[in-house]
């Protein structure tokens, strides 16, 4: 992901409005989709979603944003970081886990993500993560690695980099663009890379 956060002035906290997409609208559509209100809610859909991309691209502001709208809502969310040395048990009451900096968890903390990504996935619940490398090559356990991987993932600097030399750079052609990939990822249960696009395009 590249730099995101819209710098708004003391006092703003993060919300799905005031955070500025940049090249990753379709991960912010994606997001205002899932944690919309009235018409949006029976879009929502229990496959996990990550975001990764360097310190500063604006990964918690998109998780604090869509915890912040759903607490709105009046939904519980669960929140996992680096700071919190014990993690809590999964709650029931829990309407989507939120799991930040993935990459720089203890083990303890891996044990815990892992363990409530497996009662998300048996409840039907969301799960947004957020890591500075993408799912292949974080420095976590296997089976967390894989899960992370498992859903919609947005988007690294080279997808963006091979998409942007490739295709038009007409913003409706790269929506349409971005539409293709997200369901073709969603239909192969596939990670969004390079490697992946290059099979979509030979599909087609």
């Amino acid at each position: 992901m590249k730099q995101m956060a819209l710098d708004i002035g003391v006092g703003s906290g993060p919300t799905l409005q005031n955070y500025f997409p940049g090249p990753n609208e379709a991960a912010w559509r994606h997001l205002v989709l899932w944690a919309g209100t009235g018409s949006h809610q029976s879009t929502r859909s229990p496959v996990p979603t990550y975001l990764w991309g360097p310190p500063g691209s604006g990964k918690t502001h998109l998780l604090k944003a869509v915890s912040e709208s759903l607490i709105a809502q009046g939904a519980r969310v669960g929140w996992l970081e680096p700071s919190m040395v014990e993690p809590p048990a999964f709650q029931d009451h829990w309407a989507v886990l939120l799991l930040d900096d993935v990459h720089a968890y203890s083990a303890v903390q891996q044990h815990a993500a892992f363990s409530w990504f497996v009662q998300a996935q048996t409840q039907q619940r969301w799960v947004l993560a957020a890591g500075a490398l993408p799912p292949a090559d974080l420095p976590v356990r296997e089976d967390l690695r894989t899960r992370l991987g498992w859903g919609h993932v947005f988007l690294g600097d080279d997808v963006m980099d091979f998409l942007l030399t490739r295709f038009s750079r007409d913003l409706s052609s790269l929506m349409e663009l971005l539409d293709l990939i997200d369901a073709y990822a969603l239909r192969t249960k596939r990670a969004v890379t390079v490697p992946m696009i290059r099979s979509m395009m030979e599909e087609s």
